[in-house]
């Protein structure tokens, strides 16, 4: 059993590692396509639990855990394969830096999404999430650890998150946008 998980894994891997590195190399370009909106919506999940080691409260939110619960539903949102490019853009910390990215990244991955596991709001406007980045339903990355920053009204994925993701691609290049990520 342990040797198919495994065997899974060492599959799965490197088709996300081609996926990324597609990504970073369509990032490079100046030009971008648009992406076909998706009708369908992400399914619906349980909140993930939530830590918090800050005194105050989310600033729209009211509570850590109704913080905790935007940021998992968005975070799950973004990753989701059936959320259109323009409403990722709109859940991405600076999202319109990376419009190119997201659309190299939807175009390569049709089953990609995340699964939140944990959420500790740090300070009013900014989080640690804990995820397991996935494709078709099985896991591709566990247990990773990204942000989730407080913007325009919104609990949005730290573009620190996304940019880490890319340079996890050996040889890859990632978005210009990167240099000043969060």
């Amino acid at each position: 059993m342990r040797f198919r998980l495994l065997a899974r894994r060492i599959t799965l891997v490197p088709a996300l590692v081609l996926a990324l590195a597609l990504t970073a190399a369509a990032c490079s370009s100046s030009s971008s396509s648009p992406a076909a909106p998706a009708t369908s919506s992400a399914p619906a999940s349980s909140p993930a639990p939530v830590t918090s080691s800050a005194a105050a409260s989310s600033p729209a939110a009211g509570s850590t855990a109704n913080a905790a619960a935007e940021i998992t539903a968005n975070w799950e949102k973004f990753f989701a394969s059936s959320t259109p490019v323009s409403e990722k853009v709109k859940l991405l910390q600076n999202g319109s830096k990376f419009s190119a990215a997201i659309t190299g990244l939807m175009s390569l991955m049709s089953g990609l999404g995340a699964k939140v596991t944990k959420v500790t709001v740090t300070s009013p406007t900014s989080a640690t999430v804990v995820y397991n980045l996935t494709s078709g339903g099985s896991n591709l990355l566990s247990n990773q650890t990204g942000t989730a920053v407080y913007e325009d009204g919104t609990w949005k994925v730290g573009d620190a998150s996304l940019c880490g993701l890319l340079k996890l691609v050996p040889g890859g290049s990632v978005p210009a946008a990167c240099s000043s990520a969060g």
